[in-house]
């Protein structure tokens, strides 16, 4: 594994975004609304994409029974499951006035349940779900239809009731099996649960099969994670995401109950990486890219060595570049050349849909520079190289000329040994692959006109 240098770990323990999308999120504005969404919905179903390019469907149901110390995501502490039934029909209320802007039938060929915990819906309010989705939509064969799953909510025949359903991936959270760190963030659930899902999930026929994982978490050191990193090479998932634990308590109230000091230092995160680099290849796995790995035959994997690798909100994806319609509360999508996202309070949600409005509260209009920018962001998050030609030829720029301040940066980066700056483009080495976020913030135009980062996790 190539070596990580002191000057190196401090040069970058810093904070930076994910760049699950460019502009991140946090460059959303008010004064994008819903009347600037629907006209984006309306554009699509006018122009040439209605009905040749399918789209991407995300769905958020925020419920979840018990809190997760470490979580960051929009969510909802309840054990009261009859609030799911309400939610479901605010769902409904706001396909419909999709469907109303965009027509029925539109194709789907990517689809995916977060939270929160997808499966605090009972099977029945799921198979609602999902029968109201194909009423208006058109899921088309072949296509990636994935929940994520808390070991705790669900049985080897709930995993069956999902496959008749429709669902082919699932994605298992499991963060660490070290008993001492899920004690520390308050998510206990047995290694022997977890492998009797995921054999279950094999026997049932599930196309794909996902692991999460977390390093930087509380309690954690590098041998300790080593144990889990044995743990999930035996259980061979097809899929593995790897996320940095980004310790954000400032915005994030549940954090504040994870005491800090014994919180891993860079160095042990670092380390962690660097192990489960090593573990994972030994175990036949494909460095897919920042945060994800594959075993060899997975699409993600194909994707990678055919150049066709994708980044969304949920993370590297198989699917192109399509547009990303968002439902539920707190929900991101992305239509045409916007991003917009839902009310993140469930009352606000409900109110716009009460009355007969999308529940669009944030958004973003994007500029020509940011979409070249983007290219350059992706090129580098999702191939780990870049070719001036062909981002000149796209966007009808030198690049050279246009990003002159930005190569000057990564000079200072290819004398640390983490890219490459030929004559023809960019390469990223190995040693960068662990600082790619650093690599690509060089070329976010907002950020480095605004150095209040602290709003990010840590590139490391």
């Amino acid at each position: 594994m190539p070596a990580i240098t002191t000057d190196l770990l401090s040069r970058f323990d810093v904070p930076g975004p994910r760049y699950t999308s460019y502009p991140t999120a946090d460059r959303f504005v008010e004064a994008f609304g819903e009347p600037d969404y629907v006209q984006a919905l309306e554009q699509r179903r006018a122009g040439p994409a209605a009905m040749a390019l399918p789209l991407s469907l995300y769905v958020h149901i925020p419920f979840c029974e018990s809190l997760c110390y470490y979580c960051a995501c929009n969510k909802i502490i309840t054990k009261h499951h009859d609030r799911s039934a309400p939610y479901l029909r605010y769902l409904s209320r706001e396909v419909d006035l999709h469907v109303q802007r965009l027509g029925t039938g539109q194709s789907v060929s990517q689809l995916h349940l977060g939270g929160g915990t997808p499966t605090f819906f009972s099977d029945e309010e799921l198979t609602e779900l999902m029968s109201m989705l194909r009423r208006n939509f058109s899921l088309v064969p072949g296509g990636e239809y994935s929940i994520e799953i808390d070991p705790r909510t669900v049985t080897p025949a709930r995993l069956e009731t999902l496959a008749r359903l429709g669902f082919n991936r699932l994605s298992f959270g499991v963060q660490d099996f070290d008993p001492l760190v899920q004690k520390a963030v308050h998510r206990i659930q047995p290694a022997e649960q977890v492998f009797a899902l995921v054999e279950a999930a094999r026997r049932i026929g599930f196309e794909s099969v996902n692991v999460d994982l977390i390093y930087g978490l509380p309690k954690q050191t590098p041998e300790s994670f080593d144990r889990t990193l044995a743990q999930v090479s035996e259980l061979r998932p097809d899929r593995i995401a790897l996320y940095a634990y980004a310790h954000l308590p400032e915005r994030f109230k549940p954090q504040r109950r994870i005491i800090a000091i014994e919180l891993p230092g860079a160095a042990n995160k670092v380390s962690m990486l660097a192990r489960s680099l090593a573990a994972f290849e030994q175990a036949g796995y494909v460095y897919v890219g920042m945060d994800h790995f594959a075993l060899p035959n997975d699409s993600l994997a194909v994707a990678k060595r055919q150049g066709r690798l994708h980044r969304n909100f949920q993370g590297y994806s198989t699917q192109p570049d399509c547009d990303l319609i968002g439902l539920g509360v707190s929900a991101i999508g992305k239509v045409g050349a916007t991003y917009s996202q839902n009310a993140k309070t469930l009352q606000e949600y409900q109110d716009a849909l009460d009355h007969g409005m999308l529940p669009v509260a944030r958004g973003l209009a994007v500029t020509r520079d940011d979409l070249l920018r983007r290219a350059v962001i992706m090129g580098l998050m999702c191939q780990g190289e870049l070719s001036y030609e062909s981002i000149e030829l796209a966007h009808l720029i030198d690049f050279k000329t246009y990003f002159a301040k930005e190569l000057e940066q990564l000079a200072a980066m290819q004398e640390q040994g983490l890219v490459v700056l030929g004559d023809t483009g960019i390469q990223v080495t190995a040693t960068g692959w662990f600082f790619v976020r650093g690599v690509a913030m060089v070329f976010d135009k907002y950020l480095q006109a605004d150095r209040t980062r602290a709003r990010f996790s840590k590139i490391i």
